[in-house]
């Protein structure tokens, strides 16, 4: 029996489907499901019974999510001692991310929570992909990732934004609009630098359409892309959301459209309050931005 057990339990019985639970706690619904059908054949109880489309509890099951609720309390009381939960102030909040998102949060969203949260110290941890994000909220490294999604189901992920691919290309270029990932293969691109983590960005996104385009030029100079483009040199690939001066380009979409899922992540426990305050706070900052 594990925290974790509880917490899918509780969920479900709050919810009244498993399908409803995971959605809530951002897991995938059949590791939710194996999770409780485990603690079931653990305690040799039967805690859910069928009800139409939902579950309800069985009286067996009433008497557990009783006890469960009142130890995940006593958790959440313990862990409110901790001096880092102690109104949050002179906490310490450690936040993974690639070095593609690492702008993202020190560009933007750590100095507008810096204005309300001035007692926090947060510290950017870079980490190598995914993988290696994953790998240091595991090993308790940092409290809260932003990263691609989606990730293991060993892991907790808040949805964050979804953001387009357009291509930026010289107005002149003869190209139909939406623009196809056909009409990719042997265009001349501006690229980030190979080697960094931009160009394994891209160059993953264009395997995964199976796309093979020229590379015109390939510099990580990430405020000369657009000048180039303008120069006529070749098109580039980035995020809609970041274009600031599309004065000179032509910016397209794709159809179908490539995007690019992000979110806030943590491990499967209860998060310390500064890391809870902070996806409070971004969740408010991406439905301000919509």
């Amino acid at each position: 029996m594990n925290l974790r057990q509880l917490r899918y339990v509780v969920a479900t019985a709050d919810h009244g489907t498993m399908t409803s639970a995971a959605e809530a706690l951002y897991v995938a619904q059949p590791a939710l499901s194996r999770a409780v059908r485990e603690l079931e054949r653990e305690l040799g109880v039967e805690l859910f019974a069928r009800s139409g489309r939902g579950v309800v509890l069985t009286a067996v099951g009433e008497r557990v999510v009783r006890q469960a609720r009142i130890a995940l309390d006593a958790v959440d009381a313990i862990e409110d001692m901790s001096a880092g939960r102690d109104g949050a102030r002179g906490a310490e909040l450690r936040i993974a991310t690639t070095a593609s998102l690492e702008p993202e949060l020190t560009g933007r969203l750590i100095p507008l929570f810096a204005r309300d949260q001035p007692a926090i110290r947060v510290r950017v941890i870079r980490c190598p992909g995914r993988d290696g994000v994953a790998a240091a909220l595991r090993a308790g490294q940092a409290d809260l990732a932003l990263t691609d999604l989606p990730v293991p189901g060993d892991l907790t992920a808040h949805p964050f934004e979804e953001r387009e691919i357009v291509l930026i290309s010289p107005p002149g270029l003869r190209v139909r609009e939406p623009v196809s990932h056909d009409a990719l293969d042997g265009m001349r691109l501006v690229l980030p630098a190979r080697g960094g983590a931009p160009r394994a960005e891209i160059d993953g996104m264009l395997r995964r359409i199976g796309a093979t385009p020229v590379a015109a030029v390939e510099s990580d100079a990430r405020g000369a892309w657009l000048g180039w483009v303008r120069a006529g040199r070749g098109s580039l690939l980035w995020y809609r959301n970041q274009l600031d001066d599309t004065e000179g380009v032509a910016v397209r979409s794709f159809m179908p459209p490539i995007t690019r899922r992000i979110g806030f992540v943590h491990a499967n426990r209860r998060l310390p309050r500064a890391a809870g305050d902070f996806l409070a706070f971004a969740k408010g900052a991406a439905r301000a931005h919509r």
